[in-house]
């Protein structure tokens, strides 16, 4: 299937090279989509850069305001138009191991939706502090009590998708930024039946730039699952 790897950046310019190269190590018949949010470090000279090199290498850079789904949604937007079957998101900062992709793939050929999960057998996080720990296992646990929603990571952003799902989940209508945007996918195609499966990650925190993660985003998160309570 045709395959697209899709990695939303802001202030990335530290780890898009080393990452870039290790997914065309990973999946050399693969094509990726940087989705930058008008980096101010020069993130996207570097893609410009490396695209000597990996032909199948993209860059969009978006003229919208700075928005986490809203590099999602163009990323999946730019891989429809151009007849991608199946799409990858994973972060920019090497805290996702592209090694992993070979593995998503695999199970993306018997499933609609594959998610890295960091809390199946086999997963883990390394480096992040305790209170960061049991604040993510707390949000997934509750996310999974009030949704009945069937996966142990809800918030992962690891995740496959077949193309058909996310033209199914009209994704464009999704309100939701941050975690809650993750969530909100999953728990949509989960409602409308899709076949949902995890294979296990090992997180481990970023070494290099700041992390994009922010209160706004954990409060977000909270009121989503909420409201997807009272809607069941």
């Amino acid at each position: 299937m045709k395959t697209l790897v899709v990695v939303p950046t802001y202030n990335e310019r530290e780890n898009i090279k080393p990452l870039v190269k290790r997914i065309f190590q990973t999946l050399p018949d693969a094509e990726v989509l940087v989705v930058d949010d008008r980096s101010p470090d020069e993130t996207p000279e570097q893609v410009k850069a490396l695209q000597a090199d990996f032909p199948s290498l993209h860059l969009l850079v978006r003229e919208e305001e700075r928005s986490f789904a809203g590099a999602y949604k163009d990323g999946f937007q730019w891989a429809i138009q151009n007849g991608f079957e199946v799409i990858f998101t994973m972060d920019a900062d090497l805290s996702h191991n592209p090694e992993y992709l070979k593995n998503l793939r695999e199970k993306i050929q018997e499933s609609d939706v594959v998610v890295g999960s960091r809390y199946i057998p086999g997963g883990g996080i390394q480096n992040w502090p305790l209170s960061r720990v049991l604040l993510s296992r707390w949000a997934n646990a509750f996310t999974r009590s009030l949704t009945r929603l069937p996966t142990r990571d809800c918030t992962s952003g690891f995740q496959a998708y077949r193309v058909s799902v996310l033209l199914a989940l009209d994704f464009q209508n999704i309100q939701s930024n941050g975690y809650a945007f993750l969530i909100e996918m999953k728990y949509r195609a989960w409602r409308k039946g899709y076949r949902i499966q995890e294979v296990p990650i090992v997180f481990v925190e970023r070494r290099e730039g700041a992390s994009k993660l922010s209160r706004q985003h954990i409060v977000e998160a909270f009121f989503l699952v909420l409201r997807l309570w009272l809607r069941r």
